[in-house]
């Protein structure tokens, strides 16, 4: 009979371990997710990431960023490989991602250490509901273990703010990070700061959008847009200032290119009013419709790397 587990009967079971965040977004249409697990230090960080790239699974891609791990897969199921090197080396991955409901479940398999990872650290985080074990699951030494991982659906939720700031007062990226630091609603993910046309007409000094994100609760999207709504409203100085609102993990690709073209080319409101209608992002004015152009290419440049902070001729 399998074991179903609490994080708080985790941490009573096999002590206090090190994991401070794992939680899971989900892009049904395109049948993707994302996990975001957080630890205390690096080094299992780097070896997580090495062992669970090894093994595949629905893993696409893995990365850190500081000591948390961020994993790219496929909602689905499929086949493992610790390859001829697990009798050495032990393992550590991820075969199965399912949603069912307002729950996702995930389906890990660890060799000899890391089982401890997938069945005690990862399990006591107060971001999982619970954990199934099986009958015959053992712990640490050269033992085999499969557990599910149950955690709450999530979605990725970018909101790109602009025209926020005058020639004499504010910043709209200092705005948007305490948008995000104040926020009540969801997990304040990330936040980007987006450089636009310098030759805008009527710009301020550096010509930059910018955009925050979050790992929310479907029920809670509505929560977290009233929240940034009010919030730029009452901090902003601008008469032009626009919010602009996209759901998911896969930017299309109509939005990143315009978001490249608004490093480059003087686009128009009308312009990103087509690509936002295309591509399922809300335009929320909020003191007037300039800043669409740049909210809007916010989110076109949120995946973009270090390139959403530059112009063309900085990559060429």
């Amino acid at each position: 009979m399998p074991t179903i587990l609490r994080p708080d009967e985790v941490r009573e079971r096999y002590g206090k371990l090190f994991c401070q965040g794992f939680f899971t977004m989900v892009d049904e249409e395109n049948g993707v997710a994302q996990i975001v697990e957080k630890c205390i230090s690096r080094g299992p960080i780097e070896w997580d990431i090495v062992n669970r790239k090894r093994t595949g699974g629905v893993l696409k891609d893995i990365r850190s960023d500081g000591v948390t791990i961020i994993m790219d897969t496929v909602i689905g199921e499929a086949p493992m490989n610790f390859g001829p090197v697990s009798a050495e080396l032990g393992g550590q991955g991820i075969y199965s991602l399912s949603v069912k409901g307002d729950r996702v479940h995930t389906k890990w398999m660890g060799l000899a250490g890391a089982t401890v990872g997938i069945g005690a650290c990862i399990p006591q985080c107060d971001d999982v509901i619970e954990t199934i074990y099986p009958d015959d699951f053992k712990i640490g030494g050269a033992h085999r273990a499969e557990v599910e991982i149950i955690t709450p659906k999530m979605v990725r939720v970018i909101i790109g703010v602009d025209d926020t700031d005058t020639k004499e007062k504010g910043a709209s990226w200092v705005m948007t990070m305490k948008l995000g630091r104040e926020c009540p609603v969801g997990r304040y993910l990330d936040h980007k700061i987006i450089q636009l046309n310098p030759k805008a007409p009527g710009k301020t000094t550096n010509c930059c959008s910018t955009a925050v994100s979050f790992a929310v609760r479907p029920e809670d999207i509505g929560k977290l847009v009233e929240f940034a709504k009010d919030y730029v409203a009452k901090n902003t100085y601008s008469k032009d200032t626009v919010i602009a609102v996209f759901k998911g993990l896969k930017i299309p690709k109509a939005l990143e290119e315009y978001g490249w073209s608004a490093k480059h080319v003087l686009l128009e409101v009308d312009d990103a009013l087509a690509v936002a209608e295309e591509c399922g992002v809300d335009v929320i004015q909020i003191t007037g419709p300039k800043g669409t152009i740049g909210a809007v290419a916010a989110i076109g440049c949120f995946d973009m790397g270090i390139r959403s902070a530059g112009v063309p001729e900085d990559f060429d």
